[in-house]
């Protein structure tokens, strides 16, 4: 604890000594001082198996938050003298990282003669880096890539095509920026769209998401953030003794836990002769592991110290647990406490008598009352397998779930296991669906590395990761029937790691809402023991819930980087990507259940020159399916009509379409946002 103290008095220090210039509001300045340097703030960070190339692992870091693209003449870029590093945890017996990537930029002007980013060829912001890599916890560097390129920022044609720029596209600067390191890892560095999604007005307005008066927007779309990208052989991260080849889907020495961070020298010295000079140790400014749990969970007073400490020390000084034991978020779906004042959140409500006998609200003790009984003998929450670090103590409801969930990982160890086959027993064997189990540290992204990629052109791809998964292995057939393992679609979603299209916000909401603990048999207060279907309407509540904003703004690219292009300085922004849904599954093909007044689904798709909707209306009224292109800009009307209840169906002709990516979006006869789904037309 002493130790900690003493580095959160040196970031605090160090922070004010630098006095950056701070930016503008956004989500992403999630603590007061690193609000006020950009450079090294944290962004995001993604970690998953690589789709193009299954034998490797993406992890994507993304650092200075809510870029203007046109914000010349001085464009964001990487910072000077910060060192970005990328922490990877593979083995749980040995204390903290074994694997670290270091990045390390640095800038150069071309032409000082000129007030212009990029003339006649060259650049005034120049920037490259170098990327050593530790194998030994940080013991010792090697440099591995020297010289990397970063591509400028996204100015405008003039700037990048034309042959008083660059005379290249921005796409082809993007490519040869892309590089081998000596040691086999691929890498892109450069400044990228924004790939998180959500809307932060809501949000930060008390929770009014979906918002209740006026329309959902993605608060960081047409906005930028400087990316770090690199593709890493599983043979690499694999930890020391692990077999070659792995023994199940879910085996447990395919785990690995990720952070990123950003570290400043501890004194700028600043001079009125010299540029100035940096001297002293590395402090760490900023770090990022799960999302959202600096920005939602950890409250303001304790932001600062949260990003001073690695998630080791985080793990071992426990004053922050309280936090997941008893989340402030579910306080505002509790209706005993103030589930009232925040209406946005109506269908999220956590079980306060789940199968008549637990309390997971604050301040209960949730499975506690459990503590010594021999039911528990043999499951996760057996002081004999675990100790006591699943099942602490009374008055800590959340400690069998979202403390997991955010701070060890979750084992493929009862009770962690779909209700599928329990019996209506939650403490039974079930169906396996997750282990990412690696208790040695806090705040990581936990990957099973061992898990198949979900097709992203399946039909049963679904941003909703783990909860999607959880959904299949309950209801559909295809893996309800028994308790293998099995892989189920998007097993290899969040937060099983976290792929650029899952939508976290949604989850993490759904989550402290107590959907995990549905998942394993724990089920809603509305279920009576006994009953038919456990599917009932406070499940379904939760599951529906959507925020309003569910799609990043700008499509991702099938192959490495994976992100998509940065937003251009001179190009419009074409609106704002909104999406709504009311059914978990892609297509239409839910739990049969419908908070709206009407379903829709589409076939075939990709299409070529036509495509089917089918509705499903619940009650007469209005209908309208408007399709935007990925920009978000109003391509064309597929069907407008007023119909009775039933089904029907409607083909639209779409010969003139151009190929690529389009969003329909349904609309009740109120200009309500029922639904929205993706439509592709290859070349």
């Amino acid at each position: 604890m002493k130790l900690v103290n003493i580095t959160k008095s040196l970031i605090v220090s160090a922070l004010w000594l630098l006095a950056i210039t701070a930016g503008f509001a956004s989500s992403h300045r999630e603590a007061p001082l690193i609000a006020d340097d950009p450079l090294a703030d944290n962004c995001d960070l993604y970690a998953f198996r690589s789709p193009d190339n299954p034998n490797t692992i993406t992890i994507i870091a993304t650092y200075v938050p809510l870029q203007l693209p046109q914000g010349g003449p001085n464009y964001y870029s990487f910072g000077e003298n910060i060192r970005y590093e990328i922490h990877i945890d593979n083995d749980a017996s040995k204390p903290g990282d074994e694997i670290v990537f270091r990045f390390t930029f640095h800038q150069s002007n071309e032409d000082p003669s000129t007030f212009f980013n990029i003339r006649l060829g060259k650049q005034n912001l120049k920037t490259t880096y170098t990327l050593e890599r530790s194998i030994d916890g940080g013991a010792t560097f090697q440099v591995i890539v020297q010289n990397g390129t970063v591509p400028p920022p996204n100015i405008g044609p003039r700037s990048i095509e034309s042959g008083a720029g660059l005379g290249a596209t921005y796409a082809s600067l993007m490519s040869s920026a892309i590089t081998t390191a000596t040691s086999g890892e691929k890498v892109f560095c450069g400044t990228t769209d924004d790939p998180f999604f959500v809307d932060l007005g809501g949000i930060f307005d008390l929770g009014d998401a979906p918002r209740q008066n006026g329309t959902p927007r993605d608060g960081v779309a047409c906005l930028n953030v400087s990316t770090i990208a690199i593709q890493i052989p599983i043979a690499t991260l694999l930890k020391s003794g692990a077999p070659a080849v792995p023994t199940t889907i879910l085996d447990p020495d395919y785990v690995i836990g990720v952070w990123a961070s950003a570290s400043r020298q501890q004194i700028r010295t600043l001079s009125s002769s010299s540029n100035p000079t940096y001297s002293g140790p590395w402090i760490q400014v900023s770090r990022l592991g799960m999302p959202l749990t600096n920005e939602a969970v950890i409250p303001i007073g304790s932001k600062d110290f949260w990003n001073a400490i690695t998630p080791y020390d985080e793990l071992a000084d426990n004053t922050l647990d309280g936090y997941f034991y008893n989340p402030e978020l579910a306080l505002y779906m509790d209706d005993s406490q103030f589930g009232g004042a925040v209406p946005a959140f109506a269908p999220l409500r956590i079980q306060r008598n789940s199968l008549q006998a637990f309390d997971f609200g604050n301040g209960h003790d949730g499975l506690y009352g459990l503590k010594g009984n021999p039911a528990l003998a043999g499951t996760a929450l057996d002081d004999a397998v675990f100790g006591t670090l699943l099942l602490p103590g009374p008055g800590k409801p959340r400690s069998v779930d979202l403390w997991p969930i955010f701070h060890t990982g979750v084992p493929n160890v009862r009770p962690y296991q779909l209700a599928t086959g329990k019996n209506g027993n939650p403490l039974a064997a079930g169906k396996p669906f997750i282990n990412n189990f690696l208790p040695n540290g806090g705040d990581m992204l936990r990957l099973n590395m061992a898990v198949p990629v979900t097709d992203r052109q399946d039909p049963k791809f679904s941003p909703l990761g783990i909860i999607n998964a959880a959904v299949l292995g309950l209801t559909d057939p295809a893996y309800n029937q028994n308790t293998s393992i099995q892989f189920i679609p998007n097993m290899d979603g969040f937060p099983n790691g976290r792929r650029l299209e899952d939508d976290v916000t949604r989850i993490e909401l759904q989550a402290v809402a107590g959907a995990a603990l549905a998942a394993i048999g724990l089920w809603y207060d509305d279920y009576t023991v006994g009953g038919a279907n456990p599917v009932t309407s406070k499940l379904l509540g939760v599951l529906t819930y959507t925020t309003g904003v569910e799609n990043n703004d700008r499509p991702f690219t099938n192959g490495f980087p994976f992100v998509a292009m940065p937003a251009s300085g001179t190009g419009g922004c074409g609106g704002t990507i909104v999406t709504a849904t009311n059914d978990i599954f892609p297509g239409g093909n839910g739990l049969g259940f419908s908070q709206k007044p009407v379903l829709m689904k589409n076939y075939p798709n990709p299409f070529s020159t036509q495509t089917t909707f089918e509705f499903l209306v619940h009650q007469p009224t209005n209908i309208m399916v408007r399709v935007f292109d990925a920009q978000g800009k109003y391509v064309a009307t597929a069907y407008s009509g007023f119909q009775q209840e039933g089904e029907f169906k409607y083909t639209w002709n779409t010969g003139d379409l151009r190929p690529g990516l389009y969003f329909a979006n349904l609309y009740d006869g109120n200009g309500n946002l029922l639904q929205s789904g993706k439509l592709m037309k290859p070349e």
